[in-house]
C-alpha cells in the first residue's frame, strides 16, 4: 500500500472515530427542535447556556459532577496503593501457595462483569453500603489487571539486588515498599492511575446497582435521568455529556503517551 494511501486510510477512520464527539459538542450549543432538524447542524449554534440553566433545573449537575470526582479519585487512589502492593509481593515474596492465588486472581478476569451484580448488591446491603458512595471504590480498589500490571512492571523495573540490600541494611518491609518500590513503579502507577479514573469516571452500572438517592448520583446515572420517553431535553442531555467529557479529553491528550509507555513496559519482562 502506498503511503498516501496508508494515511488517507488512517484519516478517514479518525474521522469517524471523532464525529460522534463533533456532533455531541455541536448538539450541545443547539435547541431540541434544531438537532432533529433535517440535515442536522454541523456547526455551533447559540443555545448553549439555554441547554445549561435546563440542565441544572432538571438535575443537581455540578453536585453530581463533584460526587463523580471524589468516587474516581478516591478509587484511583485507593486502587494504586492496593494493586500496588499486591504486585509488589506476588513478584518479590517467596509465600506458600503463592502461584496458586496468583492464578485464582488472574482467573477472575475471565468472569463477565454482569455476573458481579447480584453478589455486589448483596454484599452491600449487608455492609449497609447501599446509597452510599464507599460502595462505588471500596469493592473494586484490589483489581485483578492492577495487581498484574503492577506484578509485571516490579518484575521487570525493581532490581531484586537492590531490595536486599535494603533488608540487610535493615529497612522495614513497608520502608522498602514505600521508599524504593514505589518510586521505581511512577510509569505503571501513571498508567493504571489514568485507565482507573476513566473506568470510575464512566461507571455506569456500579451506581445504578447501588445507588437511590438522586443527591448521589454520579453524572453517567445523572444524565441517564435525563432521558425520558415523552419529553427528553437531547440539547441539555448533550451539554451534560459535553461538560462530562471534557476533564477526559485534556487528561487523554497530556497522557497518553505515558499510557502507551506504561502499558508497553508493563506488559513485557
Amino acid at each position: 500500500m502506498a503511503p498516501w494511501a496508508a494515511y488517507a486510510l488512517v484519516g478517514a477512520g479518525a474521522l469517524v472515530m471523532l464525529a460522534p464527539f463533533w456532533f455531541m459538542f455541536v448538539f450541545a450549543t443547539q435547541s431540541r427542535t434544531e438537532i432533529f432538524s433535517v440535515p442536522p447542524p454541523v456547526w455551533f449554534g447559540d443555545d448553549f447556556f439555554a441547554n445549561l440553566k435546563i440542565l441544572t433545573e432538571r438535575i443537581p449537575f455540578w453536585r453530581s459532577l463533584g460526587w463523580s470526582l471524589y468516587v474516581a479519585l478516591a478509587s484511583t487512589a485507593l486502587t494504586l496503593l492496593f494493586c500496588s502492593m499486591g504486585g509488589y509481593a506476588f513478584a518479590c515474596f517467596e509465600f506458600r501457595f503463592k502461584n496458586a492465588l496468583f492464578a485464582l486472581v488472574m482467573g477472575t478476569m475471565l468472569l463477565p462483569s454482569f455476573m458481579n451484580m447480584i453478589p455486589t448488591f448483596m454484599i452491600m446491603d449487608v455492609l449497609g453500603w447501599i446509597d452510599q458512595p464507599r460502595a462505588l471504590y471500596i469493592p473494586g480498589a484490589a483489581s485483578a489487571f492492577g495487581i498484574f500490571l503492577m506484578r509485571q512492571f516490579v518484575l521487570s523495573a525493581v532490581p531484586k539486588d537492590l531490595i536486599e540490600a535494603a533488608r540487610m541494611d535493615g529497612c522495614s518491609e513497608l520502608g522498602i515498599y514505600w521508599r524504593i518500590v514505589l518510586p521505581l513503579l511512577k510509569p505503571a502507577l501513571g498508567t493504571l492511575g489514568l485507565i482507573t479514573f476513566i473506568a470510575s469516571w464512566n461507571n455506569f452500572i456500579g451506581p445504578l446497582i447501588v445507588m437511590r438517592s438522586p443527591e448521589n448520583y454520579t453524572l453517567p446515572l445523572a444524565l441517564r435521568s435525563l432521558q425520558s420517553p415523552v419529553d427528553t431535553e437531547w440539547g441539555a442531555l448533550m451539554t451534560g455529556s459535553a461538560i462530562a467529557t471534557i476533564p477526559l479529553l485534556l487528561l487523554f491528550a497530556v497522557s497518553s503517551r505515558q499510557l502507551i509507555a506504561g502499558l508497553t513496559a508493563g506488559a513485557v519482562k
